[in-house]
C-alpha cells in the first residue's frame, strides 16, 4: 500500500497554511501581516487586494491552526469528491473574498483564519444528499447547531470572529443549494434527451 494524494486542493491549502505559520514563527511574526485582512483598505497597495484572499491562510497559533484543519482535512476530501477539486477551491476563494470585503466594510479590527472556510465546508456538507424540492434536515441541524451558537456568542468578548463563521457558513448554504439544483437540473435535461 502507499500514500495517495487523495484531496489535492485540501491537502496544499493545509500545507500552504502550515507552511506559512511556521515560516511566520521563525522569523518572529514579520509575514502575518501579509495574510491579515485589515478594516481599512488602500485601494492603490496591490497586497490590500492580495490580503482579501490571504487572510485565510494566516493563523495566530498552532492551536488555532489545529482547530481549523482538523475540520478541513475531515471534510474537504468528501467535497472534493461530491464537488470536485475545481470547484472546491472556487468556493474557498470566493467565501475569502466575502469575508474579507465584508470585514472591510463593516468591522474595526483585522480578521485571519479559515473558519469562515470550515463554516463553509460544515454547511456545504449538509448538502452531500440533496434532493431537487426537499430541504435537507441535516443542513437544518447543522444551522441550528452552528451558526446558533455562533450567533449567541456574536457580542463575546473574544479574538473569535463569529461574523466570519456565519458568513462561511452562508456561503456553504448558498453553494449547497445551488450546486445541488444545478446538478438535479442537468440530470432531469440529459434524462429528458435522452428519452426525447
Amino acid at each position: 500500500m502507499k500514500l495517495h494524494y487523495n484531496a489535492p486542493v485540501t491537502l496544499t491549502y493545509t500545507i500552504i497554511c502550515t507552511g506559512v505559520l511556521l515560516i511566520n514563527n521563525l522569523t518572529g511574526g514579520l509575514i502575518m501581516n501579509l495574510f491579515t485582512v485589515y478594516p481599512i483598505m488602500n485601494f492603490a497597495n496591490p497586497i490590500d487586494y492580495f490580503r482579501l484572499f490571504s487572510h485565510v491562510i494566516g493563523h495566530g497559533s498552532w492551536d488555532h491552526l489545529a482547530g481549523n484543519f482538523t475540520f478541513i482535512l475531515l471534510l474537504g476530501p468528501i467535497l472534493e469528491e461530491k464537488y470536485s477539486s475545481k470547484t472546491l477551491l472556487k468556493m474557498i476563494v470566493l467565501t475569502a473574498f466575502i469575508t474579507g470585503v465584508i470585514n472591510i466594510l463593516i468591522f474595526p479590527s483585522g480578521l485571519l483564519g479559515a473558519s469562515g472556510i470550515v463554516f463553509m465546508m460544515i454547511l456545504l456538507s449538509s448538502f452531500v444528499n440533496f434532493r431537487q424540492g426537499h430541504i435537507p434536515l441535516t443542513f437544518v441541524l447543522v444551522v441550528i447547531l452552528f451558526l446558533g451558537k455562533e450567533i449567541t456568542n456574536i457580542f463575546a468578548q473574544d479574538n473569535v470572529s463569529q461574523f466570519a463563521h456565519i458568513l462561511g457558513g452562508i456561503c456553504g448554504g448558498v453553494f449547497g443549494f445551488y450546486k445541488g439544483s444545478a446538478s438535479k437540473l442537468k440530470a432531469k435535461n440529459e434524462r429528458h434527451e435522452y428519452l426525447g
